[in-house]
């Protein structure tokens, strides 16, 4: 009898522990998985915001206005191209939006009596784009325009003898299209300039021929012409509106205007240095009247 007891007591403490490794085993499993549940959730949660990539943005376009069309060209070249211009202010291009298509042409007759008349036509147009998150920048979407610009030029109907180059000097990109052409009984010679400034481009287009016994002008003067009014007008849009820049150089209109309240005059004294010298100039007539006054007396 006191043999058994102390046997029994060894069997259940055999007993009892495969138990305790059951439970503690469960017990480790059921903390592995809320671990990996945790994890999982947290890289979960995590995904949709490390997935999304923030949207790319399309650079400004740097010109925000076009130049009055009018007066992108001076009023010395014009008279110079076009010697007798009906209208040397020209004829502004109708335009639904100046601020981003605009255009003046000017055209004249010059008369030689017996020695025959000389006809010339000058115009110019600019188109300005905006960047757009679709379209892209406004500088990329003036490039595919230049593009098109100078294969309208060159599929001109009734062109002969057409020649593309590209022109050195003239905004970013620029490409003379020169050609022949016959209309009204005479033969014309053309050049057109299409050329772009970051967003704006510019298409101009000059032309001439000579009347009643008049010689042809020579392709040389026209192409010259035209890439010298190109050039003007390229830095009319540079002295316009610039988005990215308000400091920079004040356009023809701003200087007179700052000209005109400018209160310096000729002399270069301004009206507070001018009250200065009549103020000095009374004192001084004072004392010497007081001088005199008081030698007087005496």
């Amino acid at each position: 009898m006191h043999r058994s007891a102390p046997r029994l007591s060894r069997i259940l403490a055999c007993a009892a522990v495969p138990v305790m490794l059951v439970v503690a085993g469960c017990s480790s499993d059921s903390g592995d998985k809320k671990e990996s549940g945790s994890s999982e959730s947290s890289e979960s949660s995590a995904s949709p915001s490390a997935s999304k990539k923030a949207e790319p943005t399309v650079e400004p376009a740097k010109f925000a206005a076009l130049p009055d069309p009018c007066k992108s060209i001076t009023k010395k070249t014009v008279t110079s191209l076009v010697p007798s211009a009906k209208s040397k202010n020209g004829t502004a291009a109708k335009s639904s939006d100046i601020t981003s298509r605009a255009g003046c042409s000017w055209n004249g007759l010059d008369d030689n009596g017996v020695k025959g008349s000389q006809y010339r036509w000058l115009d110019v147009g600019f188109t300005r784009f905006e960047s757009d998150q679709a379209l892209g920048s406004g500088a990329k979407r003036a490039q595919q325009d230049f593009a098109k610009q100078v294969d309208k030029a060159k599929a001109t109907e009734g062109a002969k003898k057409v020649v593309e180059a590209p022109a050195a000097g003239i905004g970013d990109q620029a490409s003379t299209i020169a050609y022949d052409l016959s209309k009204t009984g005479e033969d014309f010679k053309y050049v057109t300039v299409v050329t772009r400034t970051e967003n704006v481009v510019i298409t101009l287009t000059y032309n001439g021929a000579g009347y009643a016994g008049a010689k042809t002008p020579s392709a040389g003067d026209i192409m010259k012409g035209a890439e010298k009014a190109a050039k003007e007008a390229v830095a009319a849009v540079a002295a316009g509106t610039d988005s990215g820049d308000k400091s920079g150089s004040a356009t023809p209109d701003e200087k007179a205007t700052d000209k005109a309240g400018d209160p310096k005059s000729s002399d270069g004294k301004t009206d507070d240095d001018k009250s200065d010298d009549t103020k000095k100039s009374t004192d001084k007539k004072k004392t010497s009247a007081h001088k005199s006054t008081v030698k007087t007396a005496g």
